[in-house]
């Protein structure tokens, strides 16, 4: 039998309840993991005793015959979910220490299935990044290399670099991102892992610490396409508690799960296919629609003239966003407080943020109060929704001739450490594939296609119509089997 911790969280499930290993062997081989893989810093808080009780929990569950549907399956759980009595702090000095009262719903969710936890799994501060540079605990690194014979560290992709990082390494075989303008798909494709932002509102937003409302969408990140189907089900569901919660019943979407795509139809959206797009991406695209053809499928173009104002539409929406949700961080009720000497109440509210935010979440709260302000509201916000509306428009239009749409997932391989830190435009482009399906809160999922020319992994992205995951899933299922992606990094940790 492979070792514990290169099974699948469908394996660990179905190995469990045949009883080929029990759930504390499992626990304690991933948090063995954890603990040897410190370079990595994917985690910001290990729990090992967590891992161990809902192992030892769900020991006693198979002896009675009341097994759970993620009974024995311990996961990873991105800092930006609110867990209760663990520390959660957004990989924020703001929230440095706070440890909530409260459980998220989608933690609960999962919980409440058997899932164990094994640790707050680091990620850019506030999810704002699309490196993992920009946590205040310092920045996951990736487990792969390139191969070239050099050493460079390379990013794992943001903001759920931490969550990517882990599964890849095989720190855990599941765990919870977070998608607002593609990060979870950007760095699933990073670390040669799957993962799926389903549509907007399909799982609960309470408890998960706010960047841009309208588009943060919780999301499973796995080894492969089942797993993420086997983890979505466990984490949707309407939540009263959430006014942008759909009240719709969740789909049995692993049952739903088939490779036989004849009478579907897949759109390449033609504006993606730029000019100076990068060979290795363009060649792994095509690879994707030939696969795509073998599953019966019959491949069509399509249009969506407005994606090429899509990255600067969302970089007007979420910062505006953001400047309105992280106003709440004062000083004044939790996290953080700086009062210097002498200190009134408008130093102490300055002087706190001054000091809790990073320089990447100050520069998207002054883009976001800049728009937002009485003199460019109209000029800027408002353009940018009218832009948003456009974005989904094109892809209702696309969906009329067409079942999933399937375009690359990120322009590029993953990137050196340090290379576009100080150039934020560059790193914003890291988004371009990404955003026009979350500004249309449409189900998105990234698969790995193949390598690049320097042995790093390379992402597809099949892009749905709103409620269909079940499409999404199923293109990436074939796309799975016959990519037959099985390159993993070489462990150097």
């Amino acid at each position: 039998m492979a070792e514990l911790t290169d099974l699948t969280v469908a394996q660990i499930r179905d190995g469990f309840r045949a009883g080929d290993f029990s759930a504390r062997e499992v626990a304690e081989a991933f948090n063995a993991n954890v603990a040897a893989a410190e370079a990595l810093n994917a985690f910001i808080v290990a729990t090992p005793d967590h891992a161990l009780a809902a192992a030892d929990q769900a020991d006693k569950d198979r002896a009675a015959g009341a097994l759970k549907p993620l009974s024995g399956v311990p996961i990873g759980m991105k800092d930006l979910f609110c867990t209760q009595g663990v520390q959660t702090t957004a990989a924020s000095h703001m929230l440095e220490g706070f440890t909530p009262t409260y459980e998220s719903t989608v933690s609960q969710k999962l919980w409440d299935a058997g899932a164990g936890m094994l640790g707050k799994l680091n990620l850019d501060q506030f999810a704002m990044g699309s490196s993992n540079e920009t946590s205040y605990f310092g920045n996951v690194i990736s487990p792969w290399r390139r191969n070239d014979g050099g050493n460079a560290p390379l990013a794992p992709g943001g903001s759920s670099g931490g969550s990517s990082a882990a599964i890849a390494a095989r720190l855990c075989p599941a765990a919870t991102g977070t998608d607002t303008g593609g990060s979870i798909r950007q760095p699933a494709a990073f670390t040669g892992i799957s993962g799926i932002k389903p549509t907007y509102g399909r799982c609960s937003r309470w408890g998960i610490i706010a960047f841009a409302s309208s588009l943060d969408q919780a999301g499973p990140m796995a080894h492969d396409v089942r797993d993420c189907a086997i983890m979505l089900e466990n984490m949707a569901g309407f939540d009263p508690k959430d006014s942008t919660s759909l009240e719709l019943p969740v789909p049995k979407w692993e049952a739903g799960l088939s490779t036989d795509l004849r009478g579907k139809k897949v759109g390449i959206p033609k504006e993606y296919r730029v000019e100076g797009l990068d060979a290795d991406v363009a060649r792994v695209w095509d690879d994707g629609i030939a696969w795509l053809k073998d599953a019966g499928a019959e491949v069509v173009e399509v249009s969506l003239p407005h994606s090429k104002y899509a990255l600067p539409a969302y970089y007007i929406i979420a910062p505006a966003e953001a400047s309105s949700n992280l106003a709440r961080y004062d000083g004044v009720r939790y996290g953080l407080r700086e009062l210097p000497e002498g200190a009134n109440l408008q130093d102490m509210y300055a002087a706190t943020r001054a000091a809790g935010f990073g320089p990447e979440v100050k520069r998207r709260i002054i883009i976001g109060t800049y728009v937002l302000s009485a003199g460019f509201y109209d000029a800027y916000y408002t353009q940018a929704q009218k832009v948003r509306t456009l974005i989904a428009r094109d892809f209702a239009r696309a969906f009329e001739s067409c079942d999933v749409i399937l375009a690359p997932t990120a322009p590029s391989a993953a990137f050196g450490l340090g290379e576009n830190i100080d150039d934020p435009l560059a790193m914003y482009l890291n988004d371009v594939f990404a955003v026009p399906a979350s500004l249309a809160g449409l189900p998105a999922m990234s698969v790995p296609g193949g390598l690049s020319k320097d042995g790093l992994p390379l992402g597809l992205q099949i892009i749905g119509p709103a409620f269909d995951e079940q499409a999404v899933l199923n293109a990436g299922l074939a796309i799975e089997q016959r990519a037959g992606f099985t390159a993993r990094p070489q462990k150097w940790w």
